[in-house]
C-alpha cells in the first residue's frame, strides 16, 4: 500500500473523504487541521489528552469552513466510529454490533460497546455507532450526531449516552423536542458523582448547575427522551423505545 507525505497527496491520489487520527497529542491538533484543509470530510480522531488549547485552536480553524463543507471531527479521546458490516474508523469490538437501524451517539466508548452489546442479545441492531469522546472540547456534539441521525434513512430509532459534565446533553435535549421525529432512548452515567471530582473522562465534571447527572436526566425526560434507569436496561429500554413505535 502507498505511503503519502501529506494528506492532500493521499486525497489527491486515492479519492480519500475520512481520516482517522492516531497521532501523539502534541502534534495531533495539527493533524487534523491537516485533514480538514485537505478536503477530508469525516476525521475520528481517537488520540487521548490533546492540550485543551490545542483544540480550541482545531474550532476556530474549522469555522473558517461554511457548514456544507465544513469537516465532522467525532474526538478526540473517542472510540471512533462504525456502521456494522460496511465501515469500521476505530478501536470498537467490531464483533458486538449487529447490523440494524439503531443509531448510538456516546461520549463514554465502554458504554457504548454495552449497549450495542446488550442490543444484539436482544436482536437489534445498530445502523451506526458514533464516539464522540469525554474531553471538555471536542468535535462534533450529541445535538450535532443527532442531527444526521434524523436525516439517515437507515437509522430508525437512537440511543444518546451521555454522562456529567458541560451543556451537551440539554442542547441534544431541545434539539430532540423541537426537530426530532425518530424516538430517542439517553442514559446519563455519574448519578453517584460528587461535584467537583472528575469521573474519568477530563470533561466529566461538575462545574456549574445543569450539569449533574440528575440534573440531566430530568431535562431528557422533560423534553420526552425515554432515560434507562442503569446502565444494565439500555439494552431492554431500546426495546420498549421500539416496541412503542412498533
Amino acid at each position: 500500500r502507498p505511503v503519502f507525505n501529506t494528506v492532500r497527496e493521499a486525497v489527491a491520489a486515492t479519492g480519500a473523504n475520512t481520516s482517522i487520527v492516531f497521532v501523539p497529542p502534541p502534534f495531533a491538533a495539527d493533524s487534523i487541521m491537516e485533514a480538514a484543509d485537505a478536503g477530508i470530510k469525516y476525521c475520528v480522531a481517537i488520540t487521548d489528552g490533546i492540550p485543551t488549547q490545542d483544540m480550541m485552536r482545531v474550532k476556530r480553524f474549522l469555522l473558517r469552513y461554511p457548514k456544507s463543507d465544513r469537516m465532522i471531527l467525532t474526538g478526540p479521546n473517542c472510540a471512533g466510529t462504525i456502521s456494522p458490516g460496511k465501515c469500521m474508523l476505530g478501536i470498537m469490538p467490531g464483533h458486538i454490533y449487529l447490523p440494524g437501524n439503531v443509531g448510538i451517539v456516546a461520549r463514554s466508548g465502554t458504554l457504548g460497546y454495552e449497549a450495542a452489546d446488550q442490543m444484539r442479545e436482544l436482536g437489534i441492531g445498530i445502523s451506526t455507532a458514533v464516539g464522540i469522546g469525554g474531553d471538555p472540547i471536542n468535535g462534533a456534539s450529541h445535538r450535532d450526531m443527532l442531527e444526521l441521525f434524523e436525516q439517515d434513512p437507515d437509522t430508525k430509532a437512537v440511543m444518546l449516552i451521555g454522562e456529567i459534565g458541560g451543556p451537551q446533553e440539554a442542547e441534544a435535549a431541545v434539539f430532540f423536542k423541537d426537530h426530532m421525529t425518530k424516538p430517542l432512548v439517553g442514559y446519563i452515567a455519574g448519578l453517584t458523582a460528587p461535584k467537583g471530582r472528575r469521573m474519568g473522562h477530563a470533561g466529566a465534571i461538575v462545574s456549574t448547575a445543569g450539569e449533574t447527572a440528575s440534573e440531566k436526566v430530568e431535562i431528557l425526560k422533560d423534553a420526552g427522551v425515554l432515560v434507562a434507569p442503569t446502565p444494565s436496561d439500555l439494552g431492554i429500554t431500546m426495546a420498549t423505545a421500539l416496541s412503542r413505535v412498533n
